[in-house]
């Protein structure tokens, strides 16, 4: 007797849709500004890639190129970690 197939083999699962009209590319804040290199110790403009609970936030939604967006990864990691930015957000 064969196994019985679960929903998501027959199509029962989530789809993913188009996005529903043209929507408009971000651009790179630090492009924009020609930054080389992005500065853990600037954390006002760090700010900007942190949600409220404290995770960074993606390329997706804060506009960052990708190059960018691995350098400021790693200076919020950075910052965090010599305290000028919270692992979490205040509750």
């Amino acid at each position: 007797m064969p196994a019985p197939k679960s929903d998501r083999s027959q199509g029962g699962g989530r789809k993913r849709t188009a996005p529903s009209g043209p929507g408009r590319r971000k651009s790179c804040f630090f492009c924009k500004s020609k930054v080389d290199e992005v500065d853990y110790k600037n954390v006002n403009e760090l700010r900007r890639y942190v949600s409220e609970k404290g995770k960074i936030r993606s390329r997706r939604i804060s506009g960052a190129c990708r190059r960018h967006q691995r350098q400021v990864a790693v200076a919020v990691k950075r910052s965090r970690e010599l305290a000028l930015l919270p692992y979490i957000g205040e509750k």
